[in-house]
C-alpha cells in the first residue's frame, strides 16, 4: 500500500484502516506486504501479530515506524525471506534482530539517497561501517544484498564479504566511499555473480533519483581500469550518460 499524499494526514488513516482491512481478510495467510509513506508502530506489529506467514516485507519512506516497532514485527516473522528498507531512519538494531528471528532471511535491501563522497576521518571509520558490520555479523545465510547510497568504506564491505560467503548478488550502486580500485573490486566480480558497482545508473529505482552533481569522477578513468583486463570483471561497465560522477576519495 502506498500513501501518495500527505503521510500524517487523512489519508494515511485511512490507509491504516485498509491495511488493517486487507489483514483481517487475509486470515493469517499474508505472504507479501508494501508499507509506502504511512504506518505507525502499531501497525506494523499488528500485521506481524496477525500473519505469521510473512516472506516479503518492504518498507519506503515510513519515518513514524520505529527500531522498537519494526524489531516487535521481525521477533513474530520466523519465515521472512526478503527485508526492504528504503529511505527509513533506523539503527543497526533491527539488523541485528533479523539474525535472531528471521534465519530464513535470503534477501536484503537497504537503500538511501546518498549524492556525493566526503572525508572520513580514521577515527570515525567505525562509525560509517556500523550498518556493514551488523549485516555480516547477523546474516550469514544472504544471498542478495542490496545496499544502494550507503556510507560504507572498503572496511565495510571486506566485513560483508567475509560474513556473507553465500552473496549471488550485491548492489552498491552510489556506495560513493568505496575505493575498487585496488584488489577489492575484482574480488567483488570474481565471487559475486551479479555485481553492481558504485558507478552504475540506478535508472529504473523508484526512490533514487537525479545525477550526482557535475565535477566529479568516474570510476571510468584510466586509473582506476589500469592493470585490469577484461576479463578481470564479470560485469559490463556502462559509459556515457548513464555513468554518476563523484569526487575522488582516495
Amino acid at each position: 500500500m502506498r500513501n501518495d499524499g500527505d503521510p500524517d494526514g487523512h489519508l494515511a488513516l485511512d490507509l491504516e484502516k485498509m491495511c488493517r482491512h486487507a489483514v483481517d481478510r487475509s486470515s493469517g495467510q499474508l505472504l507479501d506486504i508494501t508499507l509506502e509513506y504511512f504506518g505507525y508502530d502499531d501497525l506494523i506489529t499488528y500485521i506481524a501479530s496477525s500473519s505469521s506467514q510473512i516472506k516479503h516485507l518492504r518498507l519506503a519512506c515510513c519515518y513514524h515506524i520505529s527500531d522498537e516497532g519494526l524489531i516487535k514485527a521481525l521477533a513474530k516473522l520466523p519465515l521472512l525471506e526478503e527485508l526492504e528498507l528504503t529511505l527509513c531512519s533506523f539503527s543497526t538494531e533491527p539488523l541485528e534482530a533479523v539474525g535472531r528471528f528471521c534465519p530464513n532471511l535470503k534477501s536484503l535491501k537497504l537503500n538511501y539517497q546518498m549524492y556525493r563522497s566526503f572525508s572520513i576521518q580514521p577515527d570515525e571509520e567505525a562509525e560509517y561501517n556500523e550498518e556493514a558490520n551488523a549485516i555480516a555479523k547477523n546474516m550469514p545465510a544472504l544471498r542478495h544484498l542490496q545496499l544502494i547510497g550507503n556510507w560504507m568504506t572498503n572496511m565495510g564491505l571486506q566485513a560483508i564479504l567475509d560474513g556473507c560467503p553465500h552473496l549471488e548478488s550485491l548492489d552498491l550502486r552510489r556506495c560513493l566511499h568505496l575505493n575498487l580500485k585496488e584488489g577489492l573490486g575484482k574480488k567483488c566480480a570474481d565471487r559475486i555473480k551479479f555485481f553492481q558497482h558504485p558507478n552504475e545508473s540506478t535508472d529504473g529505482s523508484r526512490f533514487i533519483f537525479g545525477e550526482i552533481p557535475d565535477g566529479g569522477r568516474s570510476y571510468e578513468s584510466e586509473d582506476y581500469l589500469s592493470g585490469l583486463s577484461d576479463d578481470d570483471f564479470a560485469f559490463e561497465y556502462l559509459v556515457g550518460d548513464d555513468y554518476l560522477g563523484f569526487e575522488d576519495y582516495s
